[in-house]
């Protein structure tokens, strides 16, 4: 269709009749988009008939411009002069091309000079507007502030290609106000609505096209970034977080209108040269350039883009990274490298030795025949491409502009070909010997998907390159654009931080093979919002980020245990020192014994002073923390059946609570003294745990009931302290300091939740009582709620003799004689208020502990067995946990075998199913369809007992 508008065109204007048209009639011939400008500009097409342009109608433009704006008066008309002025410019430019009028160097030097003065001459017509909206920005001396716009890239090397986008990056020198309008605003927000309009002003497209596609992803912090920042917050950002690709692409920033006279051009320049150029010879530069070449040529794979004259082998790009090693590498100390322009720096890379005259001549004729063919494909249809076309049409363009650059006459498209691979080889052999590929390390995977990763995580991440890298994993397209989303979000947000070289270099090859391997899994979209939360975690400790890295098994681990407990990875999220549990391969199965846990808190807090009182209670939590994880991992991989599980969990708390109330008596001694009535290195204190605490049935999640007790006598005193109290006043002050303990919320976590509502008389009641008093209140006033929770009571904490002091308390009041019809009323009539308020609402669900049918109904059974039994049956009050209770039922005769197996295995099966339920940070509940076997079976032994 193309090709039939030209000829029509070159027709309707009878133009190939007339010799002395033959030069528009190739500018046609070579392009639509000078065939398309003519016939909406006909004014255009007057003037070149009546005088073809020339070399020298190409310049000028920022005072033409000025002349073309200084009549526009409203936005709209605005943008479309913008636009008409560009196609005009850039027809013109395109026929002086066509025409071999000019060199290849005046084209890209005139089409950047025509951007350039675009966008001054556009943001200069804002700014006048803005200042109208807005008042004038102005610092705090009264200087009015302007937006310096940096063009990178070939704009800012003066070497724009046809349809370029355009890489900009906007800042200003000072913060403050406005000034002159009726509200004034900071500075910041004027540039950025500055900023906001001019990118509006440059890319949006309208019935006139468009002027420039306006790229401001170089800016610091990317997409994320504020999009205008000032001077010190770009020297803060490069300073601390500027990057080597950021340096590479520095290299070529120009500040567009840059006036050597202007203090704040000086000072922009000033600012940024430091961080581009090393004073010393920077020889890494050359294995950042080999990274960043590895990453085009697996994207030139990825995107089939092989016949790219800009990304493939021996292209644009490897003559801009031969030349750019060099300035990067030597530009601190030959400053004759410091400049923008590529082919102004390749004769003094042959001056310096560093190259050969002979390499510097092949790589400058290989980039003008390589520009110039770019140029002439992009000026066919006005759009960015560096692709080989397939048309035959244009490839006869490209083989009419290609015979400058040949010795003899380009017959066909393999004579081109073959010209073009010439070129191509000269290249792609000096830029081998340069920087070459980096050997592979014996220890990095083989994996081209590896790699792939590498890329996008490393560079700019988009969802076309994202797609293209799931394509090769289990993972499903709908998936896409919600990974892509949390990827991006996470990613810019890491941009931000203070992460430093070392920490970035580990991230660079930590994350690939964490994104690898979660992408192999089916349960990717579990895991990969875990594991990012961890390593989002330990971004600035770097320590961890290389344990991670150096440490190959703990991965492997980190996934298998994330993947089944959400808990367990938020726990290393918060506490990242849990991933030294993970260095040892198969330690975390491997858990200590169940009597061994108060000597191994003892050991661990060994090492912390006595007298550090926030450090020890760092370190309680930090080893709950640590052996939870233990316990978690081997309940994960199957190495404990559930009841070990929660043996481990409660002597976990066990040896905790003791620990606790050593450090609390100690303190509270420290002050008061002790006691009197107390021989050396007596206490008198127990601790009484109940529910799942005092039944040794502790889940993850578990809080502590406790009641504390204690046998001073009534008129007892402490001695040896700086200040004298009762001895019931110490136990309540050893008590509050317990809790205190437990409580205090520490950058470790809170140790435990403790529940003190089962003391005696309940919240109304004391903190601590005696012995005798807890006894009496136990056997004569205890609701029978309160001696349900008393058959789940076990000492956790005191002397042998206390020990057995409570067990006898407790056993015989359990023991004591009831009327079972009115108990069974009770304990149904308490059940029947707690399934009223506690019960889970949903029909499609179960909640495993208080519906019917579920956890709560078999700990009732259990404890009216042992309390209509105990004083015929003493057996029945020994355990407090519920298994061994339904095994004393059956012993006793009291169950049937099979009923009390039926218990067991009900019990069993529906707290592991919390203990998992737990680990995936889940409430207790599940689909009502499961577990309906157990359910029945528990429902009927319930009609059973209680009718």
């Amino acid at each position: 269709m193309a090709q039939q508008k030209l000829q029509n065109l070159i027709t309707d204007l009878n133009l190939a009749k007339f010799p002395e048209n033959q030069p528009l009639v190739t500018a046609i011939a070579m392009s639509n988009f000078v065939a398309d400008t003519l016939q909406k500009q006909p004014d255009l097409l007057r003037s070149w008939l009546a005088k073809l342009p020339t070399s020298e109608d190409c310049g000028n433009y920022t005072e033409r411009l000025q002349a073309v704006l200084f009549r526009v008066e409203n936005e709209e008309d605005f943008h479309r002069a913008l636009r008409l002025f560009r196609h005009r410019e850039m027809a013109t430019l395109s026929f002086v091309q066509s025409n071999r009028l000019a060199s290849v160097e005046f084209v890209f030097e005139r089409l950047s000079d025509l951007a350039e003065s675009l966008i001054l001459g556009a943001r200069d017509w804002l700014f006048a507007r803005c200042c109208e909206e807005y008042g004038t920005p102005q610092n705090p001396q009264g200087e009015v502030q302007e937006l310096l716009i940096l063009g990178m890239g070939k704009l800012g090397g003066r070497e724009l290609n046809f349809s370029s986008d355009i890489d900009l990056i906007f800042t200003y020198p000072d913060q403050g106000e406005t000034v002159g309008a009726r509200k004034p605003i900071e500075n910041s927000k004027f540039f950025t609505r500055l900023g906001q309009r001019l990118i509006k002003a440059l890319d949006q497209i309208t019935l006139d096209g468009f002027v420039y596609r306006a790229d401001m992803r170089l800016r610091p912090f990317g997409e994320n970034g504020a999009l205008v920042l000032s001077f010190s917050a770009m020297e803060d950002y490069y300073q601390e977080q500027g990057r080597d690709w950021e340096r590479y692409a520095m290299i070529k920033a120009k500040i567009l209108g840059e006036d050597p006279q202007n203090l704040n051009h000086r000072y922009l320049k000033q600012l940024l040269r430091p961080f581009v150029y090393r004073r010393y010879l920077d020889f890494s530069a050359i294995q950042s350039l080999r990274e960043m070449k590895q990453k085009i040529s697996r994207e030139v794979v990825r995107r089939q883009l092989s016949d790219n004259i800009k990304l493939g082998a021996g292209g644009i790009r490897e003559v801009e990274f031969i030349v750019q090693m060099f300035q990067l590498m030597r530009g601190g100390r030959d400053k004759i490298l410091q400049q923008r322009s590529l082919l102004a720096v390749l004769p003094e890379l042959a001056n310096l030795k560093l190259l050969s005259e002979t390499q510097t001549e092949q790589l400058r004729h290989a980039y003008l025949f390589l520009r110039n063919v770019e140029n002439v494909l992009q000026a066919i249809d006005d759009k960015q491409t560096q692709t080989l076309p397939t048309d035959q049409a244009d490839r006869s363009r490209l083989i009419f502009a290609s015979q400058p650059f040949a010795a003899t006459e380009l017959q066909n498209w393999d004579d081109f070909l073959a010209l073009l691979h010439s070129h191509q080889t000269h290249v792609r052999t000096i830029f081998n010997e340069l920087i070459g590929e980096e050997e592979q390390d014996e220890n990095e995977p083989q994996n081209e998907q590896f790699a792939l990763w590498q890329d996008i995580l490393h560079y700019q991440i988009t969802p076309e390159d994202l797609a293209s890298v799931l394509a090769d994993y289990p993972v499903e397209p709908t998936a896409y654009e919600g990974i892509f989303r949390l990827l991006a979000d996470t990613f810019q947000d890491w941009v931000k931080r203070p992460i430093g070289v070392r920490g970035r270099n580990v991230l660079r090859q930590l994350l690939p093979r964490i994104m690898h391997e979660i992408f192999q899994r089916a349960d990717y979209e579990v895991l990969l919002p875990r594991l990012l939360n961890i390593v989002d975690k330990i971004t600035t400790r770097t320590t961890y980020l290389e344990l991670l890295l150096e440490k190959e098994q703990i991965l492997p681990q980190l996934l298998t245990l994330c993947s089944q407990s959400v808990m367990i990875a938020d726990q290393i999220a918060r506490h990242p020192m849990l991933l030294d549990e993970l260095i040892f391969e198969n330690s975390l199965s491997q858990v200590i014994a169940l009597e061994d846990y108060p000597q191994a808190l003892q050991d661990y807090l060994i090492r912390i002073p006595e007298d550090d009182e926030e450090a020890l209670i760092d370190g309680l939590r930090q080893f709950k923390q640590s052996q939870l994880l233990r316990i978690a991992a081997a309940d994960i991989l199957g190495v404990l059946p559930v009841m070990k599980i929660s043996d481990h969990l409660t002597y976990l708390a066990e040896a905790i609570i003791g620990a606790v109330v050593k450090m609390a008596w100690r303190q509270v001694a420290q002050r008061f003294g002790t006691p009197d009535h107390l021989a050396e290195g007596e206490q008198d204190f127990a601790v009484i745990g109940y529910g799942k605490l005092g039944g040794i049935e502790l889940g993850y999640n578990s809080d502590l009931d406790l009641v504390f007790l204690h046998q001073a006598p009534a008129n007892g005193e402490t001695k040896w302290g700086k200040k004298s109290i009762s001895s019931h006043q110490f136990y309540l002050k050893l008590a509050q300091k317990i809790i205190a303990i437990f409580n205090l919320n520490t950058s470790a976590g809170v140790l435990y939740e403790v529940d003190m509502r089962l003391r005696p008389s309940g919240e109304a009641g004391l903190l601590v009582s005696t012995f005798a008093a807890y006894e009496d209140y136990q056997k004569n006033e205890a609701w029978t709620w309160e001696s349900q929770a008393l058959v789940r009571a076990r000492c956790v904490y005191g002397s042998p003799a206390l020990r057995t002091q409570f067990e006898q308390i407790r056993q015989s009041t359990l023991a004591q004689p009831r009327a079972s019809g009115q108990l069974r009323q009770e304990i149904r009539e308490m059940r029947a208020k707690m399934y009223q308020h506690l019960a889970q609402s949903s029909v499609d669900k179960f909640h495993l502990k208080t519906d019917q049918g579920g956890i709560t109904d078999i700990e009732f059974i259990a404890q009216c067995l042992v309390l209509e039994h105990a004083h015929q049956q003493p057996k029945m009050a020994i355990w407090s946990d519920n298994v061994r209770i339904f095994d004393s039922s059956a012993e006793c005769g009291i169950l049937p075998p099979a009923t009390a197996d039926t218990l067991k295995h009900c019990y069993t099966t529906l707290r592991n199913q919390i203990h998992h339920l737990n680990l995936l940070g889940q409430d207790s509940v599940v689909e009502s369809a499961k577990f309906q076997t157990e359910r029945a079976a528990i429902s009927e032994i319930w009609r059973g007992i209680f009718g």
